[in-house]
C-alpha cells in the first residue's frame, strides 16, 4: 500500500501516467517492428523496458507485489 496505507487519488493519477507512457512507448515499438526499422526498434525496445521498470518500481515502493515473480 502507499505510505498512508491506502491507495489514494494521487497514486492512481501517477499510475495512470505510467500506464499511458508505457502504452505510447509500446506503440512506437510496434511501429518500428512493422516498418522493419531495426535501429529504431532497438531504441524503442530500450525505452519501453525502462518505462516498464519505472512502473514496476512505483508499485514496489507502494507495497504492491509483482505477480510475475511469484
Amino acid at each position: 500500500m502507499s505510505e498512508a496505507g491506502v491507495l489514494d487519488e494521487g497514486f492512481f493519477r501517477r499510475y495512470r501516467e505510467l500506464l499511458d507512457a508505457e502504452d505510447a512507448a509500446f506503440d512506437e515499438l510496434e511501429h518500428a517492428y512493422e516498418e522493419g526499422d531495426r535501429a529504431h526498434f532497438e531504441q524503442d525496445l530500450s525505452a519501453w523496458r525502462a518505462i516498464v521498470e519505472r512502473r514496476r518500481s512505483f508499485l514496489e515502493r507502494h507495497g504492491i507485489e509483482d505477480l510475475a515473480t511469484r
